[in-house]
């Protein structure tokens, strides 16, 4: 394999996901920098990640989804997940569910506290809005003009409609924004959508900027490793096209691959846990324990109520005159159910009068199947999902190998804790309490998944691990702070290491309290500002 060594650059950003698309849109707005930009995947030129239904051909799809596995789960009843991460221009908001969600102000202030100045709601609040363009226009909490759009869902459902007047006789108010700080309630989720199509990082922050010529996009370009000065690191070394090349970066090399890729490129790289790299004959740069630890996620709990009496996806889909009704719809008002994101009603709640705030989020589809990839059901019903939005259960990310082409080993240790099993067990009892109200009656609900099991902790909790599934959240691997497990500094600069930061979902300390897309292009916002500032 031949090598080129002739790219000189000033910054290099390693993934064109969420994060590393607005990362380069910055980073290139002064024409003295001279930035690249390297991802691992293709152009995001494939139909179906446009059109919002698509997400059901793009996740699972080697063309779009890095296609990994965990690793046999103990709480989850010794399964294993498929677990999809976006391998295309713009990364998972190519892949995702579309979902625009901040979490609650209290995540962020908890990240201020444990050490970390300028990460306040307060702080973060104004980068936010600085990025959006909300629906309704700016106000107090949104933002208008920016590039990240954010719009109403274009359709509502029956069924859906009666689940949140059910959820308000169980108690959970109506709501008509979940971003301001505090999301409990219910509503439609707002969408990162622009008039029914897809709106990711890609359109978002790299298409309206490609023409920049100190701005370098390389797809097709899998980083193997970091290159070294001693323990600075000079630049970023990746196969192209059959060939091995070489970058520099003269000033900064920003990791941007999310809670997987950066942790097992950190690893490959010789930056990691010792303990982890000898053994695989890798050359330690920096005996650094935390990465690839704190991996945390969103469980979801998909709760199956069989109806009769409303129209459910179910039934439009599973005939091709309701396909070609739905396609039609679709082609001449960009509306309808190929329109929408796999979830629409959200409703956020305290899964037991015992906590201090929302801290289960759920996803409410008129849909239902066994498992994602499989056929919908040929029966009306509805899925209530539901998610613990603050787990305690810690998983990691580990190299198997220093081909970064390896997949590396994934455990996220679901309900793995006691707080976590009591949340999975509340969480049933309180969904059982919301469809038993009387405005979902009428519908007959019968549950079919997990069934009427028992109703202690144990025979919950048991429930929870064989109907449990990613949400597909994953953060936490390079964990900002300063205790002995963290990676990087409040900068985000890797510790001990010079010119390289990390800046994507992994830096999260705690999970945010919501879908994770929004807030780690947050988080690329703000690392823009601190690199730049110098």
């Amino acid at each position: 394999m031949t090598t080129s060594s002739a790219m000189d650059f000033d910054y290099i950003v390693v993934g064109a996901g969420t994060a590393g698309c607005l990362l380069a849109n910055r980073l290139s707005a002064n024409p003295a920098n001279r930035v690249l930009l390297l991802e691992a995947g293709g152009e995001d030129n494939y139909h179906w990640i446009h059109i919002p239904v698509g997400y059901l051909y793009c996740i699972g799809n080697p063309r779009t989804d890095w296609c990994y596995k965990t690793k046999a789960d103990p709480g989850l009843n010794g399964r294993e997940l498929g677990y999809p991460r976006g391998r295309v221009l713009g990364g998972c908001s190519s892949i995702n569910g579309m979902i625009y969600m901040r979490g609650q102000s209290a995540d962020y202030d908890s990240w201020m506290a444990e050490g970390n100045p300028g990460w306040g709601w307060n702080d973060v609040l104004p980068l936010f809005k600085g990025m959006e363009d909300h629906h309704a226009g700016a106000n107090e909490f949104h933002g208008a003009g920016g590039e990240w759009r954010v719009e109403r869902a274009r359709l509502s459902w029956e069924i859906l409609d009666s689940f949140r007047d059910a959820a308000e006789q169980a108690g959970i108010a109506p709501v008509n924004d979940f971003n301001k700080g505090d999301n409990e309630g219910s509503d439609y989720f707002e969408v990162n959508q622009r008039s029914g199509w897809r709106w990711n990082a890609s359109k978002a922050f790299l298409r309206p900027i490609k023409h920049r010529r100190n701005l370098t996009v390389m797809t097709g370009a899998r980083t193997t490793h970091l290159e070294f000065s001693g323990r600075r690191v000079t630049g970023v070394a990746f196969i192209k096209d059959g060939h091995k090349h070489i970058a520099t970066a003269h000033k900064e090399v920003v990791m941007a691959c999310g809670a997987i890729g950066s942790a097992q490129i950190l690893q490959a790289s010789g930056i990691g846990a010792a303990s982890l790299l000898n053994p695989l004959g890798i050359p330690v740069v920096h005996d650094l324990p935390g990465v690839g630890q704190n991996l945390q996620d969103h469980l979801q709990l998909r709760m199956v109520y069989r109806i009769e009496g409303a129209k459910t996806l179910n039934m439009m889909a599973n005939s091709l005159w309701g396909k070609a009704m739905i396609g039609l719809q679709y082609a001449l008002t960009r509306s309808g159910p190929m329109s929408m994101a796999p979830s629409q009603l959200g409703v956020f709640a305290k899964s037991s009068p015992a906590q201090s705030r929302a801290n289960v989020e759920y996803h409410v589809q008129p849909l239902s199947l066994e498992k994602f990839g499989e056929p919908l059901h040929d029966f009306p019903a509805f899925t209530a999902s539901v998610c613990n939005l603050r787990p305690t259960s810690r998983g990691h990310v580990r190299i198997t190998s220093p081909d970064t082409n390896q997949a590396p080993e994934i455990l996220c240790n679901y309900l793995s804790t006691a707080e976590d099993r009591q949340v999975a067990a509340d969480s049933i009892r309180l969904t059982r309490r919301i469809v038993g109200q009387s405005a979902l009656a009428k519908y007959k609900p019968h549950e079919i998944k997990p069934g009427m099991v028992g109703d202690t902790d144990e025979a919950l909790a048991n429930a929870a691990g064989n109907i449990g599934t990613t949400i597909f959240h994953p953060v936490g691997t390079c964990k900002m702070g300063h205790d002995d497990m963290s990676v990087v500094d409040s900068s985000l600069r890797v510790h001990g290491i010079e010119g390289l930061r990390v800046a994507d979902a992994s830096i999260m300390p705690t999970i945010t309290s919501g879908n994770t897309n929004s807030p780690t292009l947050m988080i690329a916002e703000k690392a823009a500002q601190m690199i730049l500032a110098g």
